[in-house]
C-alpha cells in the first residue's frame, strides 16, 4: 500500500502542483495571504512563434527546482517569515476570445487589488500585462513602469490584440507615467528621437557596472509606484531559448537577477512573468529562467514586507 507523506524535501517531484509547492487557493480573494500568484494560458497575442500558453505550467513545473534552499542566497532569510503566498492556480476564458481573456484578467484582479492582495502573474505572451495595467492603475493611479526585454512593445501599429502594442495603449489610456518608465534590455528597433521612456538597451547593460544601471533605473522611478514586467526574451538564447520572439545579444540570466535585486525599495506594487514558451527549449532552461526571476521577484516583496 502506497501512503502520501509530507516529504517534500526528499521527493521533489511528487504533487508539485502550485508554484514553489505553494498551497492551491481557489478563492484566493477571501484569502488570508499576502500575494497571489495566477498563471494566465494565453498566447493569441503572439506575432512570432506560439507556445506561450504552456508557460505557466513549465514555469510551475520547473519551480521545484528551488524549493530546498530554506534561504536563498543571497538574500539569507527565509521567504515565509516574511510574505505569504499562495498559487490559484490558471485564469479560465473562453478559449479563443481574446477579449472574454482580458476582460475575465482586469476582473480577477480588480477583485484581489479591491482587498489589498498584490499579484505575480505568468504569462502568457506579454499581452497580458495591459488588463493588469488596467487593473493596477484603477487602484493605485499612472504607475511607473519597469519593464525587461528585448522590445519596446510600445508600436502604434497592429491590432487590438497585440502583444508588441501594450504599452503604445497604456500611454493612451494613462495607465502608465513614461516620464518615470524605464526599459531595459531593448535591442531592436524602436524611435530613438521621440520615445518618452528612459530606454536602457542591450549594448548598455551588458557592457555597464550594475550599480550605476540601479542608479540609473531609481532615478528615474524616484517616489513613484512601480509595476514590474520581465519578458524572457530580455535574456540572451544562449540563457532563454524556449520564447516566441528570441534576439541575439541579450541579458545573462546572472546580470538580470542582479538588476532585480537592485530594484529593493522601490514600491512595486505588480509583477509578472512572460513569453515563457517551453516547447522551443530543450531542456527547461528558460522555464528556469522564468521560475527563478519570479521568486526573485518574491523576495523582492519579501525584503519591502521585511522593512516595514
Amino acid at each position: 500500500m502506497t501512503t502520501l507523506t509530507k516529504k517534500e524535501d526528499h521527493s521533489l517531484y511528487a504533487n508539485a502542483f502550485g508554484f514553489l509547492r505553494l498551497p492551491m487557493d481557489f478563492n484566493p480573494v477571501q484569502s488570508g495571504t499576502d500575494l497571489i500568484i495566477t498563471g494566465v494560458p494565453f498566447d493569441l497575442a503572439t506575432t512570432g512563434r506560439s507556445g506561450a500558453r504552456f508557460g505557466p505550467e513549465a514555469i510551475r513545473k520547473a519551480s521545484v527546482n528551488l524549493t530546498w534552499e530554506g534561504k536563498r542566497w543571497p538574500w539569507f532569510f527565509s521567504l515565509k517569515d516574511h510574505l505569504s503566498v499562495a498559487d490559484c492556480g490558471d485564469l479560465v476564458f473562453e478559449c479563443g476570445n481574446a477579449q472574454d481573456m482580458s476582460d475575465t484578467l482586469f476582473q480577477h484582479a480588480d477583485r484581489l487589488l479591491s482587498v489589498g492582495k498584490r499579484m505575480l502573474t505568468f504569462g502568457g505572451d506579454h499581452f497580458i500585462t495591459l488588463p493588469l495595467l488596467r487593473a493596477h492603475a484603477k487602484h493605485y493611479g499612472p504607475l511607473a513602469l519597469i519593464h525587461f526585454d528585448a522590445h519596446t512593445d510600445d508600436y502604434d501599429q497592429g491590432g487590438k490584440f497585440d502583444h508588441g502594442t501594450m504599452f503604445y495603449h497604456a500611454q493612451v489610456e494613462g495607465l502608465i507615467d513614461t516620464s518615470a518608465s524605464t526599459q531595459v534590455g531593448i535591442r531592436t528597433n524602436y524611435d530613438h528621437k521621440n520615445t518618452p521612456f528612459n530606454i536602457l538597451d542591450a549594448s548598455y547593460v551588458n557592457s555597464t557596472p550594475v550599480a550605476e544601471i540601479i542608479d540609473n533605473i531609481r532615478k528615474r522611478t524616484g517616489n513613484r509606484r512601480v509595476y514590474l514586467t520581465f519578458d524572457i526574451d530580455c535574456l540572451d538564447p544562449a540563457f532563454a531559448p524556449g520564447t516566441g520572439t528570441p534576439v541575439c545579444g541579450g541579458l545573462t540570466s546572472d546580470r538580470a537577477l542582479q538588476l532585480l535585486r537592485g530594484l529593493e525599495g522601490l514600491d512595486i506594487v505588480g509583477m509578472d512573468v512572460v513569453e515563457v514558451a517551453p516547447a522551443y527549449d530543450h531542456a527547461d532552461i528558460t522555464a528556469l529562467a522564468g521560475a527563478t526571476i519570479a521568486l526573485e521577484m518574491l523576495y523582492l516583496q519579501a525584503a519591502q514586507s521585511k522593512a516595514t
